[in-house]
């Protein structure tokens, strides 16, 4: 019993512990993260990825949260991945981020707390066809604006800048009210001022999301970044994924058959949901064409994601325009209908001499 608790005193200590107390985190023991996720039960894990598994937890207090457990395989390397990750999500802060709460530096590695986000990945509601949740143009649009306003705020907000790294619908939560939570800062980096880009010394990230330019020169930029995003703009236009497989069991380039129907007019063959109107296509169309802006092969004529969130709002902003006028419409055209049936349900309105012969025959009526 005492060698553990100096085993995890030690842990604590070259983990950083006395410095991190000072930061606005929550330090969590052991124990209470092993009894809040049942000894991490297979139940409860809700993913896993190459830093390690996130699992379901449920603290005393009742607060829900998603535990990050590294898969312990080389200490060095995934300490240098967790101080990495700590250091950017513990001064990030946006409503469309995923909020880091505590962490725990009793175990080798250093166990992540995050807030639990309820209705899983982007990726699981634009895949799975029995998912509502993007079943209308309305929230497609709303998500791409909601995650382009994030890496926004990560490129030009943040202090230091970060480069996400891996931008992908998976990394990409929705909570309970379907609002999009960027997450997973595992292949994320730190801008230092003045830089605009970084050499990596190993490339990161999913192929089919990753930057062509990227991958030839192991050179990290800003505009990776967007054209990982640019990935995501068509998987949730088309509902495709980067590297999908054709009916015939083929693979096809799901990015070269967008671009090539936009440049040929037969985007909307494409499409994964019903569009209401000829605003809303006009919409999608104007989509179409940023993602395909952030596809180019040179990060240098990309848009940078400040220009793409911009954009992104504007769309967003007219479509809801569009919609409070056909609501307006609607309640207008109705309210006309319900004032013709009752015109036509309600009886004439008699004038002042047939009020007067009515009262002289009901008077005479009850005198005889």
């Amino acid at each position: 019993m005492i060698c553990t608790k100096r085993i995890k005193e030690k842990n604590f200590q070259e983990n950083g512990g006395k410095i991190l107390k000072n930061q606005r985190v929550r330090i969590f023991s052991e124990a209470e993260l092993v009894k809040a996720t049942n000894n991490y039960a297979d139940d409860r894990k809700l993913g896993e990825g190459s830093f390690g598994s996130v699992y379901n937890g449920v603290l005393t207090d009742n607060t829900v949260v998603a535990v990050k457990k590294s898969k312990g395989v080389d200490k060095a390397q995934m300490n240098e991945e967790f101080q990495k990750e700590m250091s950017i999500v513990s001064q990030v802060n946006h409503k469309n981020v995923v909020k880091l709460l505590g962490l725990c530096l009793e175990t080798k590695v250093p166990l992540l707390v995050y807030e639990f986000i309820s209705n899983g990945t982007l990726s699981k509601h634009i895949h799975d066809k029995g998912s509502r949740i993007l079943a209308s143009w309305t929230n497609r649009l709303r998500v791409a604006s909601e995650v382009a306003l994030a890496l926004d705020y990560l490129h030009s907000l943040a202090d230091p800048p970060v480069i996400h790294g891996d931008v992908k619908s998976v990394n990409i939560l929705l909570d309970n009210n379907s609002t999009a939570k960027v997450a997973d800062f595992g292949a994320s980096v730190l801008m230092s001022p003045g830089q605009t880009n970084i050499l990596a010394t190993k490339i990161q990230g999913t192929l089919g999301y990753l930057d062509p330019e990227y991958l030839m020169t192991g050179i990290l930029t800003v505009q990776s970044d967007v054209y990982s995003f640019g990935v995501v703009l068509v998987e949730l236009l088309t509902g495709e994924m980067p590297n999908s497989i054709s009916k015939s069991g083929e693979k096809r380039n799901v990015i070269q058959h967008f671009i090539s129907a936009l440049e040929n007019n037969h985007l909307f063959k494409m499409l994964d949901f019903q569009t209401a109107d000829e605003g809303e296509m006009d919409e999608i169309e104007a989509v179409a064409e940023l993602a395909k802006g952030c596809l180019n092969s040179m990060g240098v004529n990309r848009p940078t994601m400040k220009e793409v969130s911009d954009e992104l709002a504007k769309l967003k902003a007219l479509h809801q325009k569009s919609l409070a006028q056909q609501n307006s419409e609607e309640t207008d055209h109705l309210l006309g209908e319900s004032s013709q049936s009752f015109c036509k349900n309600a009886s004439p309105p008699m004038n002042q001499s047939q009020t007067v012969i009515s009262l002289q025959i009901e008077n005479y009526t009850h005198s005889n």
